[in-house]
């Protein structure tokens, strides 16, 4: 389940708008009932108005081919339906996949290396014609053009046949296009894939999985209008998704669609806005800014404090989680992380306390000491193997660094990112300097500006022996979180590196592959925990932080859903009226 390089500069891209003060997504609100209304308590949502949106990052390469998930800030899943999707419930439930434009979430056969899918009837797109399988297969083959690239690299990796194919620009003679993608019928879809991959539906909810008419496919330029089989079309697309438009599309029909309210007439997308402008016309909400929300811009410490001191503003913040990490990494060839016992003494006195402060205070950060983040979906199983309570235990770091030979201590360099905003950043690198230094290590900081950060933490050959790290999954599962960082089979010697351990364990590589093989879901999730807690026991990764991200949204916002899944406001769930 290689997550490729593609994956890297999507986190990295993420990362710049969620970190510590500005999170990534985030999950069912804490402060407030998701689900209650807001803007006149008890008012049942209604159709009608526009709904506003205010981000920082625009809606670049809207095209389904290009984007990386059907998560985008929400925005992708109104235009573009794929065979499934997430389950639109706030928390847990909003943490399953469901039928969307299939009519289950698949039948798998042949040990989960065959998945069918059977379309639903009436599926029309915005100017009326069916939707097919054929335009399906067809949606998925161009996004393996190289002009089209962009997206995730599952589909390369899955199918057989993925790993050399082209797209259909570079193979116009050949008229079936993938041979592992078949369409026997207008309503039936087959993939076959090169091994057991139990959690194909949750990959069948990325965009890719959108239909695409052939006829109207025009290239690179398809995502000025792409053409829309969900809930609104694209009316206008300004600056490369700087400000995106979008209508009804009369010809989607709510019986075919369970998951999408579409209450909202129109949708104004408005992108490329500076955080504290967006936090600020939020909560003045005035004007068209009522009916606005943000799904990239949190709430920073200060502005939390300000928020929190009013009792209005406070009732129009979504609070919530994602599946994501914020962790120290090793790299056990580097000396003397190549010593257990020196990984396991870091580990000891890290003072989890101190960092969640530098990371914006315990309103947004929770501690970590389990890889996988606190959530069921991904098979969370608690785990501490190193016990350092709230501030750090000193006293068994030395006791442990004694051990391993260093009595009089150790000086260590931390690699971390000079961005004020990032997981990464200096406060939080401080924050474990000088935990480290009650123990006897001291620790130099080296503080890189991103771009070379990321050069140097994502390559085998320049990675350094003790950095600051992170991780998302791409669905709420634990493979996504912990095949691409220590199945031993993905390490890259010659591109973007993830399994920054370099763990090449037989036995863990095994058990990735069998619990890909299940196709019940619950059943992998708790395999996924077990593996994790297995893993946790070498010490190849000191677990910090899960980022709690906290959403001013407008006061007349009404049927606030947040989930699991991307933790993200559902604007599609959303009404303005």
């Amino acid at each position: 389940m290689r997550q490729s390089s593609v994956t890297a500069r999507r986190l990295a891209a993420v990362s710049v708008s969620l970190a510590v003060a500005a999170g990534a997504v985030a999950c069912g609100p804490e402060d407030n009932d998701a689900k209650a209304t807001s803007g006149g308590a008890g008012a049942a949502p209604a159709k009608g108005g526009t709904l506003t949106v205010l981000n920082s990052v625009p809606q670049q390469d809207f095209d389904p081919a290009r984007l990386y998930t059907s998560g985008g800030g929400n925005v992708p899943s109104l235009v573009f339906r794929t065979l499934t999707t997430r389950n639109r419930e706030d928390g847990a439930e909003g943490a399953k996949v469901v039928p969307d434009l299939a009519t289950d979430t698949g039948r798998p056969s042949e040990n989960a290396t065959v998945w069918t899918y059977t379309l639903k009837k009436g599926l029309k797109y915005e100017d009326g014609t069916a939707i097919t399988s054929a335009d399906i297969k067809y949606g998925i083959e161009r996004s393996f053009a190289a002009e089209l690239s962009g997206g995730a690299p599952y589909l390369r990796d899955w199918l057989i046949g993925g790993a050399d194919y082209q797209g259909p620009y570079k193979a116009k003679k050949d008229k079936k296009g993938l041979d592992s993608i078949e369409t026997p019928d207008e309503r039936t879809i087959v993939f076959r894939l090169n091994k057991p991959e139990g959690e194909f539906p949750y990959l069948a909810t990325q965009t890719q999985f959108a239909p695409v008419p052939k006829a109207a496919d025009t290239g690179t330029k398809y995502e000025e209008h792409p053409v829309s089989s969900g809930p609104y079309k694209v009316v206008k697309n300004e600056n490369d998704g700087e400000r995106l438009t979008l209508a009804r599309n009369t010809h989607w029909s709510a019986s075919t669609d369970a998951e999408r309210k579409a209450y909202p007439d129109r949708i104004d997308v408005r992108s490329g806005l500076d955080s504290s402008v967006i936090n600020q016309r939020l909560s003045s909400s005035q004007g068209a800014d009522a009916a606005a929300v943000t799904t990239d811009t949190n709430l920073g410490p200060a502005e939390l404090a300000k928020v929190s001191g009013d009792k209005e503003l406070a009732a129009r913040v979504g609070t919530g989680h994602f599946g994501y990490t914020n962790y120290i990494a090793f790299n056990p060839k580097v000396k003397p992380f190549d010593d257990p016992l020196v990984r396991q003494a870091i580990s000891y006195a890290i003072d989890r306390t101190s960092v969640i402060n530098a990371a914006g205070g315990s309103s947004l950060a929770e501690a970590a000491t389990t890889y996988l983040p606190d959530q069921k979906s991904f098979g969370y199983t608690a785990y501490d193997h190193f016990p350092a309570g709230k501030s750090g235990n000193a006293a068994k770091a030395k006791e442990l660094l004694k051990q391993a030979g260093h009595a009089n201590g150790l000086t260590v360099t931390l690699t971390h990112s000079n961005a004020k905003d990032f997981e990464t950043s200096p406060e939080i690198a401080t924050a474990i300097q000088d935990a480290l230094k009650k123990a006897g290590i001291t620790v130099k900081l080296q503080g890189l500006e991103d771009n070379d950060y990321s050069d140097k933490i994502h390559n085998a050959r320049t990675e350094p022996g003790f950095f600051l790290a992170h991780w998302g999954a791409d669905w709420p599962s634990g493979g996504p979180f912990l095949a691409p960082i220590f199945d031993g089979r993905q390490i890259v010697k010659d591109g973007s590196n993830f399994n920054t351990g370099f763990l090449d364990d037989k036995s863990v590589n095994a058990e990735i592959d069998a619990i890909n093989k299940l196709t019940d879901l619950d059943e992998a999730a708790t395999r996924w925990g077990a593996l994790d807690k297995k893993i946790g026991e070498q010490a190849l990764t000191v677990p910090l932080f899960h980022p709690v991200y906290k959403r001013l949204y407008g006061k007349d916002i009404k049927n606030v859903v947040i989930s699991d899944w991307t933790g993200v406001l559902d604007i599609s769930q959303a009404s303005v009226k």
